[in-house]
């Protein structure tokens, strides 16, 4: 039998990942798996049982490859012709936190659930967020390489 979690029984903790020389899409599947809350014992798909991640240093982060030049991104307006395409070198000079967002974004589910999800990823510039009241919990990315580091 399986057993249910009801919305006041969750509770949300809050972690803390510095992306400094990490890998874009290596970092995003970390987080991904911590916003959705499959890190826990409770994880129900069509429930948000996810946690706070709090990211900083993005400036730092690294694409492998030739992506970081090559890849494209794009995007329409709507309208005839409207196509819009950028390179993660561009986005990352204009917003530096938005190519990790995107890679985030689209390892969440689609919808209502995933859009709330993805409100629980904060992304800084730099060593200092405003976060620090929360006594986030430090995610070394190195150490991750052994299984089952975030299971509780």
């Amino acid at each position: 039998m399986t057993k249910f979690v009801k919305k006041d029984q969750i509770t949300s903790s809050w972690y803390e990942i510095d992306a400094k020389n990490a890998v874009v899409g290596r970092l995003a599947t970390v987080i991904s798996k911590i916003i959705r809350g499959k890190n826990k014992n409770t994880f129900t798909p069509h429930m948000d049982h996810g946690d706070f991640v709090v990211v900083k240093n993005i400036e730092q982060v690294k694409f492998t490859g030739k992506k970081f030049h090559d890849k494209k991104y794009f995007k329409h307006t709507g309208h005839p012709g409207g196509i819009k395409e950028t390179t993660p070198e561009k986005l990352h000079e204009k917003k530096p936190g938005e190519v990790l967002k995107l890679a985030v974004k689209r390892m969440l589910p689609g919808g209502v659930l995933g859009r709330k999800q993805l409100t629980k990823l904060k992304i800084y510039s730099g060593n200092e967020h405003p976060h620090s009241s929360q006594n986030p919990k430090i995610i070394d990315l190195e150490k991750l390489n052994s299984k089952n580091l975030l299971r509780n």
